[in-house]
């Protein structure tokens, strides 16, 4: 929490410090009014002086005035200042996730840095607002109550070297016993925030294999743990305040009695008593404004590491000092004896990796689920970075480029075809921020996309649901294709990116796309065969291996890998029309 409130309260210091002036302020005179009530009692009420009566009154209610202007300045400052703090947390956090590899996306879930990125912010937030509050408040009164208590009547205040250690006992008693739970309490938040968006977006799923009663019960665990939590935090807060304000009346009891036995022998006037009582309020509620932070501290605390814990957190895929920047980029791609493993894993996905895709060429990739075919895609745009070997772009290795730069000589079709909530023009432009309507029914007449937007009333405008769930699976990949399209790459990367089409739109896809992409350098993973049988070169991959290199006819006579995906996929003889990824350029 130091560490936050330092760096972000830094800044606004001249906010900060007025607050300061109108919280010391109005506490001390707050502090000032008890004397002047026992004024009232004693020179006015006992000594029967109407005059001093309505004077004192009046000054009380002048400065009951003032003391409530500084209260409102102070409460804008402190307002002012937490919600920018507020503000400013959200846009680094989301500026740090933005620049994670997909190593620091693994590391944290998807549910963890909402949670980190809402309610941990709000917790900071919130208690930040409280502390500027009282972190002044609470010190000035229970020191000033002290000594004008004593003023009063020295005697009086051994009751208040009884009465303060026990509240502090309290209060530090119940904050070891909530931070534990605090931490347990923001976690189980992550586990069911995580798997709230699990049954989101896999309804379907569990629709289709009837699995709403085992999921029911899945939710109905975390929610039951997250509850069980909440409620032992909720006694423990809920026994402070009765606690205190138990301690509190015994206390005035207590002064009671013993005050008004010095006053029955005259060593104390009756407005003495009154003020004391009054200063043994503001001590106490000093006392229970720090209890009531010693509460809230522990869950903001909790919350502020795991903000710092992504805010400290450095991706692995860094620019270098002094960037690479071609000044007349081409696209070749080259894997040198390429080796790579997963944080954590045992054994590596790819291993002894090399190949050279050329523009004006297609190397496709095929191989078993798990070979390695997808790693090699987000390798050569640099969403990892490789344990072993090299990958070069332009006969440069890729770590020497800036990532954002790398990125953008990379049209990526990614497997799992995402959409952003908005339209679909707002998605298109997403390849070409400038892209006029001409070209963006352009690229969705190349991606097949053209008849089933034109067939939307809204065109262009038809919103897109989130994660692009009003589309089916073939029509979402067809508008990520549109998209990668726009942004006339050097580079195409097709991971996967057909498996949704039917055979004839696939066809009809691939012939469309030969001239778009004629200079560029295309890199095909494929599931079937006969996506790729017109590729210049197929790879075949095999447990992170290259166990096969060559064209399709090459293939088939020495890659017995290759043989066995072929049959399985029904082989492909010359009596089946077949799909021809280059049909267009070989004609």
């Amino acid at each position: 929490m130091i560490r936050i409130w330092t760096h972000y309260l830094r800044p606004y210091w001249p906010q900060a410090l007025v607050l300061v002036l109108f919280q010391i302020a109005q506490t001390v005179l707050n502090l000032y009014l008890p004397n002047l009530q026992a004024d009232i009692i004693d020179k006015g009420v006992a000594a029967g002086d109407q005059g001093a009566i309505y004077r004192i009154g009046f000054e009380m209610m002048g400065i009951t005035a003032i003391q409530v202007l500084a209260n409102v300045v102070a409460v804008y400052c402190a307002t002012r200042l937490a919600m920018r703090m507020g503000y400013e947390l959200r846009r680094d956090l989301f500026s740090s996730v933005e620049g994670f590899s997909l190593n620091e996306m693994e590391r944290f879930s998807a549910g963890s840095l909402i949670t980190r990125t809402t309610n941990d912010v709000q917790q900071v937030q919130m208690t930040t607002m409280e502390t500027l509050m009282i972190i002044l408040q609470a010190p000035v009164m229970l020191i000033g109550g002290l000594i004008l208590a004593l003023r009063q009547d020295g005697p009086l205040t051994w009751s208040l070297a009884v009465i303060v250690p026990i509240i502090l006992v309290i209060a530090i008693f119940l904050m070891s016993l909530m931070g534990p739970l605090f931490t347990k309490m923001q976690n189980l938040l992550d586990g069911i925030n995580r798997l709230v968006r699990e049954q989101i977006s896999g309804v379907r799923v569990i629709r289709a294999f009837v699995r709403e009663k085992t999921e029911a019960k899945r939710f109905d665990q975390a929610n039951t743990d997250v509850y069980k939590v909440l409620i032992s935090t909720g006694r423990l807060m809920s026994m402070l305040t009765p606690l205190l304000w138990f301690l509190l009346n015994l206390s005035n009891i207590a002064i009671m009695w013993f005050g008004g036995k010095r006053i029955e022998s005259g060593g104390m006037q009756i407005g003495s008593l009154q003020a004391f009582i009054q200063y043994l309020m503001i001590i106490l509620s000093g006392l229970m404004m720090a209890a009531m932070m010693s509460v809230m501290l522990p869950r903001a605390s909790v919350a502020a590491r795991r903000i710092n814990e992504v805010l400290d957190t450095t991706t692995d895929i860094t620019a270098p000092e002094h960037p690479y920047r071609p000044s007349d980029p081409k696209g070749v791609l080259e894997f040198r004896h390429v080796d790579f493993s997963y944080p954590g894993a045992q054994d590596p996905v790819l291993s002894d990796v090399s190949f050279k895709a050329t523009p004006g060429t297609t190397t496709a990739i095929i191989g078993a689920t798990g070979s390695g075919k997808s790693t090699i895609v987000r390798l050569a745009s640099r969403m990892f970075d490789v344990t072993g070997g090299a990958i070069y772009v332009d006969g440069h290795d890729v770590r020497e480029y800036d990532p954002a730069q790398l990125a953008g000589l990379f049209g990526q079709v990614p497997q799992q075809a995402t959409l952003f909530t908005g339209t679909i023009r707002s998605n298109m432009l997403y390849g070409d921020p400038r892209a006029d309507d001409e070209t963006i029914w352009q690229a969705l007449k190349v991606a097949q996309a053209e008849d089933f937007v034109k067939e939307i009333p809204e065109g262009l405008d038809a919103p897109v649901a989130e994660g692009g769930t009003n589309f089916s699976g073939g029509q979402k990949q067809r508008l990520c294709m549109a998209r990668a399209i726009l942004r006339h790459p050097l580079i195409y990367a097709f991971d996967d990116s057909f498996s949704a089409l039917d055979m004839t739109t696939d066809r009809a896809l691939h012939r469309a796309l030969v001239p778009v992409t004629r200079q560029a350098t295309q890199l095909v993973v494929a599931q079937r065969a006969a996506s790729i049988r017109d590729a210049d070169r197929i790879l075949v991959l095999d447990q992170g291996r290259i166990v096969g290199e060559g064209t399709h006819d090459q293939l088939m006579g020495d890659c017995p890998t290759y043989q066995e995906i072929v049959e399985s996929q029904g082989g492909m003889g010359p009596d089946v029309e077949e799909l021809s990824i280059d049909e267009g350029r070989m004609n």
